[in-house]
Formats: structure tokens, sequence, C-alpha cells
């Protein structure tokens, strides 16, 4: 049993709704830029009249959003949303799809081990991933090229988009550990949306108070979107947090995965 092939057999058409879905919020948004460009200065002095933490709060940076990149930063916000609720929920389901299909057992008295098939569970997820992302940058790409007003640094628009498959390991990592957390899970959808809009939520009261502390308790504050255009890079304190999440939760998502009982009832 090719368990690699089976498990990408299992999410094809998940990862294709993704891939589109997200490929077409990108469109949307994009389409709207020239538009926005030509306005932009009504849309500052309505934004000069809010307050700042609200600003924050949603992103928001009032001499920066008539640029490509600052439009580009601002949206790519629900755009990281929508990308960790797919991952998230990626992360959760191939582990709780067993238990809820009854199939636990019979997949593991199968000639491999159980190292083997978290490995071909993990792989299959990071090239749905992968696959996803790269149709994504494919598509932004071509649109602000077509939408550009004038030049804008591809880097950083190289960077931020990077940073959605970046936020999506840490969430896809999250989803496979509070997934073994819970074993009989009898649906993913709600556990997914609750943890990702509350760790939404969470990076809203963060970037509108200013504590830098919360920053570290939400991968939604990871990749600062403003500190990427200005530098050109990440922040290497919020990298090597991210890289500690997702190391934490594969190991322990793997020892727990390993030493489990099997569930079937």
């Amino acid at each position: 049993m090719n368990m690699f092939a089976h498990e990408l057999r299992m999410n094809r058409k998940s990862a294709l709704l993704w891939a589109v879905a997200l490929a077409g919020v990108a469109c949307l948004f994009m389409a709207m830029y020239p538009t926005f460009a030509e306005e932009s200065e009504s849309f500052k002095e309505v934004l000069r009249s809010m307050p700042e933490e609200m600003l924050a709060a949603f992103g928001l940076q009032i001499d920066a959003i008539a640029s490509l990149l600052g439009f580009y930063s601002y949206v790519f916000l629900y755009i990281s949303l929508c990308g960790a609720i797919q991952a998230f929920h990626l992360g959760a389901s191939m582990i709780s799809a067993e238990t809820r299909a009854k199939t636990a057992d019979f997949l593991l008295t199968k000639p491999v081990t159980r190292g083997a098939v978290l490995r071909s569970k993990l792989l299959s997820a990071l090239t749905i991933l992968v696959a996803t992302n790269a149709v994504y940058f494919g598509v932004s790409a071509a649109m602000a090229s077509f939408v550009k007003r004038e030049t804008f640094s591809l880097s950083a628009f190289a960077l931020i988009n990077v940073s959605l498959l970046l936020t999506q390991l840490i969430f896809l990592m999250l989803g496979f550990a509070l997934a073994l957390l819970l074993p009989r899970l009898k649906t993913v959808l709600p556990l997914s949306l609750g943890v990702v809009f509350a760790l939404f939520m969470l990076s809203a009261i963060g970037a509108s108070t200013g504590d830098g502390k919360l920053r570290y308790l939400t991968p939604f504050q990871y990749f600062d979107r403003a500190y990427i255009v200005r530098h050109e890079s990440y922040e290497p304190e919020f990298l090597a947090a991210g890289a500690a999440v997702i190391a934490v939760c594969a190991l322990f998502g793997a020892i727990r995965y390993l030493k489990r009982d099997v569930h079937v009832g």
C-alpha cells in the first residue's frame, strides 16, 4: 500500500478547492487595487479619523496603504487567516480521520510501521501545502504585475508570500498535535475555526495594545509584513519562535502517535 499516494488521493479535492479559493481571493483583492489607489487620499482621511489601536489591530498603515506592497500587506492578513484554517484543518483531519472512519485498526495491521504511516501523512500534508502555495504565489505575482502603478520590491513581495507557507506549517503542526490530544475527535471543523479565530483575535489584541509578549503567543504575529517591507527580511526571534512551535508540536505528536492506543469505537 502506497500510503503517501493514498493520503494525497484522500485530500486532493479539498486541496484543489483551497488552492482555487486562495488564488481567487488574491485575484479579487488585487483587482481592487487600481481603484483603491486612485481614491487613496479619501481613504487615508477616513483612516486618520480612526483610533490608532483599531488601525494597528487590522494592520493598517496610513502612509503605506496607497502603495502596492502596503495594500497587499493589509489584505494579506485575511489571506493568512484562510490559509491557517486550511492548514490546521489538514493537520487535525489527517490524524482524526482514522478514528472517525473507524479504519485505524485496519490501517495499523498492514505491513507498515506506525512511523511509516505518520511520515506518509506528514509528507502528503506538506506536499499539499507547497502545491497550494505554488498556485497562490503564481497567481498573486501575475496579478501584482498586472495592476501595479509603479515598481515594487519583488523580494519583499516574495517574502510576504512565503510567510503564508511558514504560517501554514505552524498551524499544520498545531492541528496535528491537538488532534492527538483529542483522540476521539468526531469533527474537525469546529476545532479548526475555534483555534484559528482565537489566535487571530489574540493577534488583533496584541497589535492594538502594542504588547510585545502577546506576539509570541500567536503565529499571526510572527511575520510582520510592515517589517518585511522595510527590511526585506524576517524578524529572527519570531522566525525562531515559529520553528520552535513546529519542532515541539512535531515531537509531541510523533511520540503521542507512536504510543497511542487504537480507538475504533
